[in-house]
């Protein structure tokens, strides 16, 4: 495996990766998706909204803000020995929210949440979340927790993350240049006659790259087992911190799954299952999706209306 960094910045990295099949790329890209832990809010305590936001409303708004996220300091609230709802200062940090518009019109934005921990901070102050008219009010208070992004998409750390089989084109020396030099990030010169492919778009703007394929497809030289990844962060960790920390994860997956081979303990053992019983007066059975009819009770009723209690 060979792992080349074709261009990196605040909030983008791409790189290639060679000696891998289409599994393990797909396997890569789905754990930064979905398996690096981020912070993000999870709960708020209301103390006063007069706004014309609904509470509901403003909570959602409020727990998609991308956080910037301190993995050495935090633990997963399942991994906290705390054991508490709300969670400690070790797997949870506290926002406070309090503005007020006096004489104008104000807009609450999202730099307005204030931190315990100042190094856990909207990644973006300038999220509005509420418009607040001449006396009205908002008063809250939230808890950060981190999360995966297989539970809810406001804790994954990407706002992309693809990858494409990368392509080598053979030419002459002096055409693979002069393709370099029309679109510099683009291509790759992994050798003096070798043109290679990392970023299609860029390829195809190119006179004398386009002019490569003479009349067939990019297709036809793509390499099978190299890929080119290209992952964009929200801002809650940096791009390379994701890529390491999912490779971390999958290693430890992949460990995980290497004892259960050597143990033989590939087949586990399948619980019973048990349908929940009706409760109260639910008059319609069990995944049948149709109604019964209520006998007569003590009252003489019919029973002829439907009752939704829930159980």
């Amino acid at each position: 495996m060979k792992v080349t960094v074709l261009s990196i910045n605040e909030d983008t990295i791409r790189f290639s990766v060679a000696g891998i099949d289409n599994a393990f790329a797909n396997a890569l890209r789905r754990t930064m998706v979905s398996e690096v832990p981020t912070m993000a809010i999870e709960d708020l305590f209301y103390y006063d909204n007069t706004s014309v936001v609904p509470d509901e409303v403003l909570a959602h708004r409020i727990g998609l803000i991308p956080l910037k996220t301190d993995l050495e300091h935090y633990k997963l609230p399942a991994e906290c020995d705390c054991r508490a709802d709300l969670g400690c200062p070790k797997c949870r940090v506290t926002l406070s929210l309090s503005v007020k518009a006096e004489d104008d019109t104000k807009t609450v934005y999202s730099g307005d949440l204030q931190p315990v921990d100042p190094s856990i901070i909207p990644v973006n102050p300038y999220i509005p979340l509420a418009k607040l008219a001449p006396g009205q009010s908002i008063s809250l208070e939230a808890y950060a927790q981190l999360g995966k992004g297989h539970y809810h998409t406001k804790w994954s750390p990407v706002s992309m993350a693809i990858y494409q089989n990368a392509a080598e084109i053979k030419t002459d020396a002096a055409t693979a240049a002069k393709c370099a030099e029309e679109s510099p990030k683009g291509v790759v010169l992994a050798k003096k006659d070798i043109v290679k492919v990392v970023d299609i778009q860029a390829f195809n703007r190119s006179p004398t790259c386009a002019s490569l394929l003479k009349g067939g497809a990019l297709k036809d030289h793509m390499k099978m087992d190299e890929f080119v990844f290209t992952v964009e962060s929200t801002g809650a960790l940096p791009p390379e911190k994701i890529v390491s920390e999912a490779v971390k994860v999958l290693n430890t997956k992949l460990e995980e799954l290497k004892h259960k081979v050597d143990a033989d303990e590939l087949h586990e053992e399948i619980q019973d299952f048990e349908a929940p019983t009706e409760v109260g007066r639910r008059l319609y059975s069990i995944g049948s999706g149709e109604f019964e009819e209520e006998e007569e009770g003590e009252e003489g009723g019919t029973g002829s209306e439907p009752s939704f209690d829930e159980q």
